[in-house]
């Protein structure tokens, strides 16, 4: 029997299901992601991650599973979360505005060979916007996990993948499963990345 909750669940899934297939189409997109950053963490660089609402928690996710582990005992890798930290984000939003709540944290403790990675949907916040630039002014690498039409974040990023569906929520969904594309790789070592020689690996 179809009820409308039925209805609505079987629309949900579809959407999901969707985006993340879509991604297949994007491997070389994501593949370069990953290379890139493989290549941060073997150089030893910072992984900093940031977004806002549901995207601040998928970059709390990533950033967590990258120190911690995802499946695999490893090396904890230099990763970070700019929307950790409440009392940094209350000062800086208070003494200079919410606009800069993560640029400020990207001058103070990115420098070049570290890799600034947005969570968005719409690739239009100001805040992200912000740091995206303040992290181009640095020479740090910038990678945007977006949504819709990436917005003004797609040319402030050196890499982006764009998960083109209109729904947040889906697109959201799709991130996640970058998300721990991530985590898979590192864990997998299956990435080799030039980093001071030919053919230097990650080890694991």
């Amino acid at each position: 029997m179809t009820t409308p909750l039925r209805t609505l669940l079987a629309r949900r899934l579809d959407g999901a299901l969707d985006a993340i297939a879509a991604l297949r189409e994007q491997l070389d997109e994501i593949e370069v992601l990953i290379e890139t950053l493989h290549r941060t963490a073997a150089t030893g660089g910072i992984i900093a991650t940031c977004g806002n609402g549901g995207s601040a928690a998928e970059a709390l996710h990533l950033a967590e599973e990258l120190v911690g582990r995802y499946r695999s005992d490893r090396a904890p890798l230099r990763a970070l979360c700019l929307n950790a930290d409440p009392t940094a984000l209350t000062c800086i939003a208070n003494d200079f505005g919410f606009s800069e709540i993560f640029a400020r944290q990207v001058r103070g403790l990115l420098r070049r060979g570290d890799c600034l990675v947005v969570f968005s949907t719409s690739g239009r916040s100001e805040n992200l916007l912000r740091a995206l630039t303040a992290a181009r002014e640095l020479g740090v690498v910038t990678i945007g996990l977006l949504g819709r039409d990436g917005g003004d974040a797609l040319r402030l990023c050196t890499h982006a993948l764009v998960v083109s569906a209109n729904d947040s929520a889906h697109i959201q969904e799709a991130h996640q499963v970058l998300m721990h594309f991530v985590c898979e790789s590192f864990e997998a070592s299956v990435v080799a990345v030039k980093a001071g020689s030919e053919g230097s690996a990650v080890p694991e």
